[in-house]
């Protein structure tokens, strides 16, 4: 308990990190018939690292958790949770009015037209043979607020006069007060199947349906075995990178077993630059 008059300890990366693996596990990761819910009962491999994975955060496991769409909704709350945390901490890196939402695309400064497009889909069909789906629902949002004048014009008057009259970072510029995507992230608790896939889908979307600034896009998982992250993070275009919940742990747990294969896809990865720690995200976010 802190004494009247003593300064609160602000959190650390290292913090929350540590409350992000704390909650997971005491709230998600466990075990389903004798094998946690992130390995693939068909893989011993996969059983083994996500063994590792448990052993390394140091935290006792779920004792009911979740399972099916419950487990991906879960991980998707308390790795949005993380992020609310974590991005106020580098304000002083990256200044804003941040807001963390669930809303369509199309309520967006980039994507409006978006709406538009959807209701002239819907009275011919026959034109979404064509031009395709249209429909993006990250899990995670993260937008920017438009300023009004006054707040950047604070603590000097730098925008007077007629100039940054098109610019939506200008409230004055945007009735509508819509807010610019700054990020879209994909949560996926494993990889398992094709599905995981449209993940890179709806990033391609995003890029390619976008007028004006490209949003950040990136996928969290858990998934313990390299081939399967390797599915969706190589390649490059569509998603900026993959973050794993525990990426350090996953280190330990590969070098533990010492798989030669395992080592050279865990590498690759990370060394390519399409794999990344949660605690890299919110630096990330800031670029």
């Amino acid at each position: 308990m802190k004494r009247k008059g003593e300064k609160a300890e602000m959190d650390t990366f290292e913090d929350l990190r540590e409350n992000y693996h704390r909650n997971i596990c005491a709230q998600l990761l466990g075990y389903k018939n004798k094998v946690l819910n992130i390995a693939d009962r068909s893989s011993q491999r996969s059983q083994q690292l996500a063994e590792g994975m448990l052993q390394a955060m140091g935290y006792p496991p779920c004792p009911t958790p979740p399972t099916g769409q419950g487990a991906g909704a879960l991980f998707e709350s308390l790795t949005r949770d993380y992020l609310q945390r974590a991005l106020p901490l580098l304000t002083h890196i990256r200044p804003g009015k941040w807001s963390f939402t669930v809303s369509e695309i199309s309520a967006f400064d980039q994507y409006e037209h978006l709406k538009d497009l959807a209701a002239a889909l819907k009275l011919q069909p026959q034109l979404q043979a064509a031009l395709g789906d249209y429909i993006i629902r990250p899990d995670i949002i993260i937008a920017r607020i438009p300023l009004t004048d006054e707040e950047i014009n604070d603590p000097m008057p730098i925008l007077q006069g007629e100039c940054a009259t098109l610019t939506s970072l200008r409230q004055v510029n945007n009735p509508q007060a819509k807010p610019i995507l700054h990020a879209s992230i994909s949560c996926k608790w494993t990889i398992r199947s094709d599905r995981s896939q449209n993940a890179r889908t709806e990033g391609l979307n995003l890029i390619r349906n976008r007028k004006g600034h490209t949003p950040h896009i990136a996928i969290v998982t858990a998934e313990p075995l390299p081939s399967r992250i390797a599915s969706i993070a190589l390649g490059t275009g569509d998603v900026d990178y993959v973050y794993h919940m525990a990426l350090y742990e996953l280190q330990k747990a590969i070098g533990e077993i010492n798989d030669e294969s395992l080592s050279d896809i865990f590498s690759l990865l990370v060394q390519g630059k399409r794999l990344r720690d949660i605690s890299d995200l919110p630096f990330d976010l800031a670029i």
